[in-house]
């Protein structure tokens, strides 16, 4: 991991305010590793400017918190949420991230973020 750290994708204010335990299972570990591997390493090596991760793995009780879907790939660290801090640079992590591997890439509110899944 070039550029970002598990701590960085299990940190969560919300499991902070709310006293909620966010660590990972060795398997969500592992997931995660191959997100950063896969995806956000070499995303954050093209755009060549630092990605910020908003959101990435959530313990169930984290994600009902959050208001995430039961079948979010958060809970299985198989997905971020990730913003570079303006939407014309969301613009285009959103179009390396559609030439990286993903299950699912969406343009959330108004490209505030985008959310990339494996």
């Amino acid at each position: 991991m070039k550029y970002f750290s598990i701590d960085e994708l299990i940190r969560s204010s919300v499991a902070s305010v709310r006293g909620i335990d966010n660590t990972p299972q060795e398997s969500v570990v592992n997931n995660l590793s191959r997100l950063v591997s896969m995806v956000l390493d070499p995303a954050r090596e093209a755009m060549g400017s630092p990605i910020t991760v908003n959101s990435g793995y959530r313990c169930p009780e984290l994600n009902r918190a959050v208001g995430g879907v039961a079948s979010s790939y958060h809970l299985q660290g198989r997905a971020a949420d990730l913003t570079t801090g303006s939407v014309a640079g969301n613009r285009r992590l959103m179009a390396i991230l559609g030439k990286l591997p993903h299950r699912e890439l969406i343009w959330e509110r108004g490209g505030r973020w985008v959310h990339v899944a494996i």
